[in-house]
């Protein structure tokens, strides 16, 4: 039974920002672990297919399929959900790990980029999820559950906007909204949960590595005393999206190496 908790056997998932950074972990660590098809979109679809394609090859069995498109619209939303339920009866796991960020000072913070982060990092996962609730409930039982996995951040929890106003103010929103998805959809055999990472080295991070300084007071600051590597995050995924989480749902995982203590 211990080798079953974290297994992906014969497992559907969906993963939006998945061609690259945490979603291209998350990929991964599915389809090691068995899932049988992982599909990945981005906006890019020769990012996408390249990270498909190089997925596809480290399984013997399991499949990653690149469905590319713009999560950020509500048309490219249900053009997506559309796409995938001509292609699958049902879907096992969702992340909803597509996200922006916009950084400027309280006094010069354009609307536009209060409403950009805001819909990507906010209203999509929650019209995505929507969209692919069908597919969701599809096979979902309470012996075999579907599961939710929304990427949130510390930025969320954390009472700073280093990280921009919007952003932190977005991550703390889907940490609400995974509290409220995973008590509507409880009987509905849905877990919904959310992991909040720390820093991570990423492209959305690369600005803050290449400051010598800055970078080296973090590292400090953490009481881990380093950032997060892919390893990190997929293991908390597996967990959330495998019978190892089966009783869990409404929880928000931290993933920061220790910052929250500070």
């Amino acid at each position: 039974m211990q080798n079953n908790l974290f297994s992906m056997h014969d497992k559907v998932c969906v993963i939006t920002g998945g061609s690259r950074g945490l979603g291209k972990a998350m990929a991964r660590a599915f389809l090691e672990a068995g899932a049988k098809r992982v599909y990945i979109t981005a906006r890019k679809p020769e990012e996408c297919d390249a990270t498909a394609k190089e997925l596809s090859g480290l399984s013997d069995s399991g499949e990653c399929v690149a469905l590319p498109g713009d999560m950020s619209s509500g048309e490219e939303i249900a053009a997506f959900a559309k796409a995938l339920a001509k292609r699958e009866e049902h879907i096992d796991v969702l992340v909803n790990n597509a996200g922006t960020g916009w950084t400027a000072s309280v006094e010069e913070f354009p609307e536009i980029g209060w409403d950009k982060v805001m819909d990507l990092n906010v209203k999509t996962p929650f019209f995505l999820t929507q969209q692919l609730l069908p597919l969701l409930k599809a096979k979902a039982t309470a012996e075999n559950s579907a599961s939710v996995i929304n990427i949130g951040s510390i930025a969320g929890i954390l009472g700073s906007a280093g990280s921009g106003i919007s952003y932190g103010t977005s991550k703390a929103a889907i940490h609400q909204l995974t509290r409220n998805l995973a008590s509507l959809l409880a009987d509905d055999h849905i877990r919904v949960n959310a992991i909040a990472p720390g820093r991570f080295h990423s492209k959305m991070t690369s600005l803050v590595e290449q400051d010598k300084e800055q970078y080296e007071q973090e590292i400090a600051m953490i009481p881990l005393h380093r950032w997060g590597h892919d390893a990190d995050i997929m293991g908390p995924a597996l967990l959330l999206a495998s019978k190892a989480g089966a009783f869990m749902t409404g929880e928000i995982i931290t993933v920061d190496g220790g910052y929250l203590l500070v």
